[in-house]
């Protein structure tokens, strides 16, 4: 199945149920108040969906794999902040855990997508060579 447009992109959408649940943490009593964090870890939220946009839009496969390295990047951004989230107590441990794990299989399926593009990349160059 060929993907026309970048609703369709599964990674883009776990990104955006990532994003509300971030910014729904991050409105809390505690959070909401350290506007550095707060922002920073919104900021990081949206570049993730962004990136992959941006990345599809481009129509080119070089273009796009680049843009999705740098949202990977932004995903561990995330898990960085959600980390000094938790330690300095403006989230739960439960709260923690539910986004930590769909962040890793962000991550993780990031990735994968990743290595699939590149693998079809290196596969279209080996066949234009043996024409």
């Amino acid at each position: 199945m060929r993907i026309t447009k970048f609703e369709d992109l599964n990674i883009w959408k776990l990104s955006l149920k990532i994003t509300k649940l971030i910014y729904d943490i991050s409105a809390n009593r505690f959070f909401i108040r350290d506007f550095g964090l707060k922002d920073q870890i919104r900021r990081a939220v949206v570049s993730i969906s962004s990136n992959i946009v941006e990345g599809f839009e481009k129509n080119n496969n070089n273009e796009f794999i680049r843009y999705l390295k740098i949202a990977k990047g932004s995903i561990g951004e995330v898990r960085n902040q959600l980390i000094i989230a938790k330690e300095i107590n403006y989230i739960s441990l439960i709260e923690f855990d539910n986004i930590n794990k769909l962040l890793l299989d962000l991550a993780n399926q990031t990735g994968s997508f990743i290595s699939y593009l590149e693998k079809t990349r290196k596969l279209s160059k080996l066949a234009k060579l043996a024409k």
